[in-house]
């Protein structure tokens, strides 16, 4: 990433959090008293970009994803079932252990 780039990140950001709209005037305004160089089309780029988008949820969102997986880790057994037996993990592990280990011994390297 350019200075210019990460420095209208850091004004639009600036803006974000005083709660200013982010504009390319108000980008470039920050930039020049910060004594900035940068190319004058990304503050209105970054400015169109952000437009639409809420900068304080973007930030405190950041770690949770839609497709974040469970805390707790697997499912639930059914309601009259027995609970899976605690080896079926390591079961499962060991068996992929050996699959992988007759894939392995080939007799032939990807470099020979």
């Amino acid at each position: 990433m350019s200075n210019s780039e990460l420095a209208c990140t850091y004004a639009a950001l600036i803006l974000a959090d005083d709660d200013i709209a982010v504009t390319g005037e108000k980008i470039t305004t920050i930039l020049k008293a910060a004594g900035v160089d940068f190319e004058s089309y990304w503050p209105g780029l970054f400015a169109k970009a952000l437009e639409s988008a809420d900068l304080k949820a973007l930030i405190t969102n950041v770690g949770s994803g839609v497709g974040a997986a469970p805390a707790a880790g697997g499912a639930a057994p059914a309601a009259g079932g027995a609970a899976p037996a605690a080896d079926a993990p390591k079961a499962e592990a060991k068996k992929e252990e050996e699959e992988e280990e007759e894939d392995d011994d080939m007799g032939f390297g990807l470099f020979d």
